[in-house]
């Protein structure tokens, strides 16, 4: 059987195998057909040239996490900004593209074009879509999991899957939602292989931890650098379909997620979050329209009584000028050993919880009882001088802490302290281990006092 090749027209021996025709006569035009489809009518390479020059000319090269940020921002014009100048040197007659140059200096035998052509190209469409949904992605798993470093594997698993699949992309009629769909199965299955869910803390021998309810014990929350947080804008619902904001990124919130089954807790965050319709959803989670919908509204009534009665009393609202006094207040206190100017910051209900640590205080005498013996330089188990440095977390002010201890010229990363801000003091700290200070940009250690 003798077909005709789409692309150039020549004929094609054989058909492609049994039960499905070929297109194509060889890669090299299925390539060529891709690019033609894909290729936009016009290419605002001078546009693209002069965004990428603000972005350099904005850089920001302190604090680190702020410079990590920005040239993350810059990854993805470049990507476009190499795409398009690989196809100028394979396609001379393109228009908008200044080609003559770009000498042809590659020093292979073969003219460009004919040995696998348009394989960088599809490369580059491929990167350019991975990085263009990567934060959002990672967001989307991190608020599955609660843990940065597993949102981080999935997210990347779920771009290898991808990769694997490209030659489909073509018949994908949405790219996002098809990526959404891979990680969020990925995220499923995971949660299927590792059971778990919130349970209260447990009396720690020998220690006083308040007169409070225990809270929640999630040992594998993590924090999420703010500066790693997509540019989309959160979506918009009616207020009464919506449990909770679009944004919610808070720890408050990701504790009570995390105690809805997995299945329940992806539909509450595809339609209450990522703004899918309940279609959209059903599809996804491969179940009816009903069973979708059920499962929302299971989790929405459960997602109210976990959370408190008032936002303002758990949402992360941009920082106020007196939340920055307040933080700085915290930091210098800290510095200078001023156990009672701490005091006075937090709130007598304060609670304080160290995950993956099983150490947790629900009043503010019962916390500084603790913490008092390591921040007196008088005392025998006094651990050493801090410094901090400002960060924001999961939407929330944050400290990353540096200690220096006894006998010691460096203050090395110790903690990372996320705070949640009530009525102008702190009424929570979540305090997270070091191991995630490069994720947020920062550098393990800072130098001494001279």
């Amino acid at each position: 059987m003798t077909a005709t090749c789409r692309a150039c027209g020549g004929s094609i021996e054989g058909g492609g195998g049994p039960g499905r025709a070929a297109s194509y006569c060889s890669q090299a035009c299925r390539q060529r057909a891709y690019r033609e489809r894909r290729r936009p009518a016009g290419v605002p390479v001078r546009e693209l040239v002069s965004d990428i020059g603000d972005r350099l000319g904005r850089l920001r090269l302190e604090p680190g996490h702020a410079f990590r940020a920005d040239v993350e921002a810059l990854s993805t014009r470049f990507a476009q900004l190499r795409r398009l100048a690989r196809e100028a040197r394979q396609d001379p007659a393109r228009p908008a593209v200044a080609t003559a140059a770009v000498p042809d200096d590659t020093g292979f035998v073969t003219p460009a074009g004919v040995t696998n052509p348009g394989e960088d190209t599809c490369e580059d469409a491929f990167s350019a879509l991975v990085e263009g949904h990567r934060r959002e992605l990672r967001v989307h798993c991190y608020r599955l999991l609660g843990s940065y470093d597993e949102a981080e594997d999935l997210t990347q698993e779920a771009f290898l899957r991808a990769w694997r699949a490209r030659e489909t992309l073509e018949d994908v009629a949405n790219a996002r939602a098809w990526l959404y769909s891979i990680a969020t199965n990925l995220c499923l299955d995971f949660l299927r292989k590792h059971s778990r869910r919130p349970a209260p803390y447990e009396p720690v021998p020998g220690m006083e931890s308040g007169d409070g309810p225990p809270p929640p014990r999630l040992p594998w929350l993590q924090p999420f650098p703010d500066d790693q947080l997509p540019e989309i804008p959160a979506p918009r619902h009616d207020p009464d379909e919506q449990a909770v904001a679009g944004e919610t990124l808070e720890l408050v919130f990701l504790t009570a997620i995390q105690r809805l089954p997995p299945r329940q807790r992806a539909a509450v965050i595809l339609r209450d979050v990522v703004g899918w319709s309940a279609k959209e959803t059903a599809d996804l989670l491969g179940s009816s329209l009903a069973s979708a919908n059920s499962a929302v509204q299971r989790g929405r009534s459960a997602l109210r009584q976990a959370l408190p009665d008032r936002r303002e009393d758990w949402s992360a609202d941009p920082p106020s000028a007196g939340d920055l006094a307040l933080l700085q207040r915290y930091m210098d206190a800290a510095a200078r050993a001023d156990i009672d100017a701490m005091i006075s910051l937090v709130r007598e209900d304060a609670v304080l919880t160290m995950p993956p640590n099983p150490y947790w205080f629900t009043s503010r005498d019962a916390l500084f009882a603790f913490v008092r013996p390591n921040l007196d330089p008088a005392s025998p188990m006094f651990a050493g001088h801090w410094r901090h440095l400002p960060v924001r977390a999961n939407g929330q002010s944050a400290v990353a802490g540096y200690l220096r201890r006894p006998g010691t010229s460096v203050f090395r990363a110790q903690l990372i302290d996320v705070l949640r801000v009530e009525e102008g003091r702190i009424a929570e700290i979540t305090t997270f281990e070091p191991h995630l200070f490069a994720a947020f940009g920062l550098p393990m250690t800072l130098p001494g006092e001279r």
